[in-house]
Order: structure tokens, then sequence, then C-alpha cells
């Protein structure tokens, strides 16, 4: 017997069995309940070091497909129950958590997804052997491609799983948003009426509040994630039964929409088969939509941290007018230094989702006749982008916005210094003498109220008046 010669092929045991395909036989640790076709796939994509287990919304994607199908041919009276039931079973096993570490094969692939659905299939198949009462291997009695990919092709089934998967993701991601975004609502009702210069090009423009302030990013968190919820509902277009190209070969009258009504079931997803199974087999355009507004909402979010990063600078050469809440030392040299690190791990998942973006554009364009081979590539981008923005989110706002506060003192001067204040003055005083006020008060270096009052232009208690918070920020509004 020949020896392992690959680490994937050691036994805890010592213990192993012969797996057969195309090319011939290989040795197959006894334990384990993946096969050859996996084994082979293991080997010629050595890329990433992450395996399919590493998502597990895609495993269990995979799980629920197999079973949609498996439920489908029972129907259709292509699959005995026994079978039907034993392939049910392991698939419900994987879908509780069960499994998942026999996913072994790199998440980046050559095939269009074929080794995934190659691990997939013999990882129920033997489960399902096991539940029979037979021995892992024994595929007479039920094979990976004969019963578990029965009516089934890897160009059906890979992206049916990857939408479900993603749905799942965004759900995720879209929780995450939710609480970013009252988190930034609760900052603006508390910081309603603190009053600080707003800024344009970084120079002093007219006065706000900092609650207004706050509550602009709650305002652009939930407008992007409107956005992403539609872009959602394109993912939820599945062309199972298409099987090869999108014709339904082998796939027989009743089973697309029987898979579809099954799965949708298994998943308490609204799933709808595409209108055009060719089509849907080749296009990868709601991925390529979906990545856009992945990157529309890292781009925001990496606004408001830059946005952060400024108004906390200093904390007494800087803008200093908000506190960042301190969550490690800022420096191996400089004693006392806190850095903004939560910003700044938020601005890199954003650089990174961007550039996922030119990968997923990429591999979408990259598409030939009737089928994309790249979808791989596109899924474990999009992968990174939806898993890496929710914990960018939760970080956020876990700790960083919740524990914000604002230097009440240095805003108030700000506003009393800056020239800025004499455009909420210019109504009253006139063009001229606002003019006047501001070039004093520039050479100077005194406050604008303490010049109109010196000049008599307005009483104390009429400027006290249009001073107001409230009357500043237009919070009337």
């Amino acid at each position: 017997m020949t020896q392992p010669t690959t680490p994937l092929e050691d036994s805890k045991d010592g213990a192993h069995r012969t797996d057969h395909d195309l090319l011939g036989d290989r040795l197959v640790p006894a334990e384990a309940y993946w096969g050859v076709h996996t084994l082979r796939a293991v080997e010629n994509f050595p890329i990433t070091g992450q395996p399919l287990s590493t998502n597990g919304h895609l495993v269990r994607g995979l799980a629920a497909v197999k079973l949609a199908a498996a439920r489908t041919n029972r129907e259709l009276g292509l699959l005995d129950a026994e079978r039907g039931e034993a392939i049910e079973a392991a698939c419900r096993e994987i879908l509780d958590g069960h499994l998942v570490d026999q996913f072994v094969v790199d998440v980046i692939q050559g095939g269009a997804g074929t080794s995934s659905n190659m691990n997939a299939n013999e990882v129920i198949a033997n489960r399902a052997l096991e539940l029979l009462g037979h021995a892992k291997g024994e595929y007479a009695y039920l094979h990976p491609n004969d019963h578990v990919n029965l009516s089934q092709s890897t160009n059906d089934v890979y992206p049916t799983a990857v939408r479900v998967a993603t749905v799942a993701g965004i759900e995720e991601l879209l929780g995450a948003l939710v609480r970013l975004e009252d988190a930034c609502a609760e900052k603006a009702a508390e910081f309603r009426t603190v009053v600080k210069m707003g800024r344009t090009q970084l120079q002093d423009a007219v006065p706000m509040t900092l609650g207004q302030e706050f509550g602009t990013y709650a305002v652009t968190i939930g407008e992007d994630r409107e956005r992403l919820r539609e872009a959602s509902t394109l993912i939820h277009e599945i062309n199972l039964g298409a099987t090869a190209i999108g014709t339904g070969l082998n796939a027989p009258p009743g089973y697309a929409e029987a898979a579809c009504r099954h799965l949708g079931e298994a998943t308490g997803l609204p799933l709808v088969t595409a209108v055009d199974l060719i089509e849907a087999t080749q296009d990868m355009g709601a991925f390529v939509h979906l990545s856009g507004v992945l990157k529309r909402v890292a781009v925001k979010l990496s606004k408001i941290c830059n946005d952060l990063r400024l108004l906390a600078s200093g904390p007494r050469a800087g803008f200093a007018e908000i506190s960042l809440p301190a969550v490690q030392s800022g420096s191996s040299i400089m004693p006392g230094k806190i850095n903004p690190v939560i910003p700044e791990v938020v601005n890199q998942v954003a650089f990174e989702v961007i550039g996922n973006d030119v990968t997923i554009t990429l591999a979408a364009e990259g598409g030939q006749l009737q089928l994309n081979a790249f979808e791989p590539v596109i899924v474990h981008s999009l992968h990174k982008s939806i898993t890496h923005l929710t914990a960018a989110c939760e970080t956020l706002t876990e700790r960083c916005v919740r524990g914000i506060t604002a230097n009440e003192e240095r805003l108030r001067a700000s506003v009393e210094q800056s020239i800025g204040l004499v455009t909420a003055l210019n109504p009253y005083l006139g063009y001229a003498a606002a003019t006047s006020i501001a070039q004093e008060a520039l050479a100077s270096g005194r406050g604008v109220a303490e010049l109109v009052l010196e000049r008599g232009l307005l009483t104390a208690e009429r400027l006290e008046e249009l001073l107001r918070p409230e009357r500043l920020a237009n919070l009337s509004r």
C-alpha cells in the first residue's frame, strides 16, 4: 500500500481508506469525511491558507442547497426515501454547526467552485453513509455525485450557496450599522446644545452644534444602510436548476421551481428563480453592484473616522474639540500619548474594502461565455468586505463612539474667538460694518462680540439674544 505523501493524508490512528477518481487511487485518512476530490483540490490550491470552514455562511449555504436538492429529488421520484433522508440528516447536522472542519479546500481555487461543491458532496455523502450504517467511502450505497449532486451542477449549486451566504452576512452587517447609527444619534442628542464652529476647507465657517455634527453621521449611516438593504434584494435571485450552463440539462421539469421553494423553506429567505437561467449562470452583476454599495459604506465610514481623528487631535496642539476613549497606550517612547487607534483601524478596513471592490470588478469582467470561472475570488472578496465591515462597525460603536466626550470649554472659546461668528451678525450689522469687525478681530486677536459691544453696534441684551446656541445653529429648523 502506498504511504501518505502529504500532511493532509496523515491519519490520526494510521488507518486509511482508498478513494478513486478519474486520475486514479489515493489514500485518504479513514476518519476524514472528505474524499479524493477534496484531497487533490487542497494539494492544487495552497493559496490563502484559509479553508472553506473560515466562511461559515458559505458552508451552511452549501448544506442548505444540498438539503433542498435532496428534498426536491425525493419529491420528483428521483431519489429513494432512505438515501434522501440520510442526505437531509447530514445536511441538517452541518447547518447546526457540525462537520464544518471537514470543509478544507482553499477559498480561492480554480474550477469555478467545483472543488467547493465536491468537498460538500463528499462530506455529506460520507456522513450519510454512516447514518445508513456503512463505512465512509462505500459509495456503492450512496455516492457523492450520483446521489448528493443529483440534478445539480457546480454552476448552479455554488452560485446559489454564495447568494444564501452573502445575504446572511449582509444581515449581520445591517445590524452592526443600526447599532452604530443609534450610537451616533445618542451623541447627537447628548451634544444638542454644545455650540462649536463649523468648518469648510478646514477654515472657520459658521457656528453649529456638536449635536448637529454627530446627527449627520447618524443620517449618513442610515442612508447607507438603506442602500445596502436594496442591494441585498438582488442577491435573492438564484439559478438553482440551471445545472451546467443554464439549460437545465439533467434536471427534470419542475426541479428549479421546487428546489427554490425548498431552499426558501430551509433558509427562511424570500428566494426567487431567475427568469433566464442561462443569463443568471454567467452574470456577476449583482455582486458588482453589492460591492459598490459596500465600497460606499466603507468610504462614508472612513470619512467619519477622519473627522473623529481630526476633532480629537491634540490634546494641546490640535483641535481637541472632543475626546475619544483611551483604549491603549499610544507610544513606546512618548509617555502619556494616546492615539485614535479605533478610527484608524476602521480607516484600514475601508481601504481594504475599496481594494476588494477592484478585485470583484475585474473578476466579474473576466468571465467568458456561459460561465464566470472567477467566482471564488469574488466570494472571498465579498466575504472579507462584509465581515470586516461588520467587525469595524461593532468596534467603532462600542470602543469609540459610545465613549466620546465633548470638550465644551474649548468649543465655546473657539466660537467666541472665531471670525466666523460675524457671519451670524451680518444681517444686523450690515456687510460693511461686519467686514470691518472681522478685519479688526483678525488683526488684533480680540473677539467679535467684544468689538461689537465696544463700537456700540448692538446692546449686550440684543447680542446675547443673537448669539444664543439655538439661534446660531438654527436648531428651530
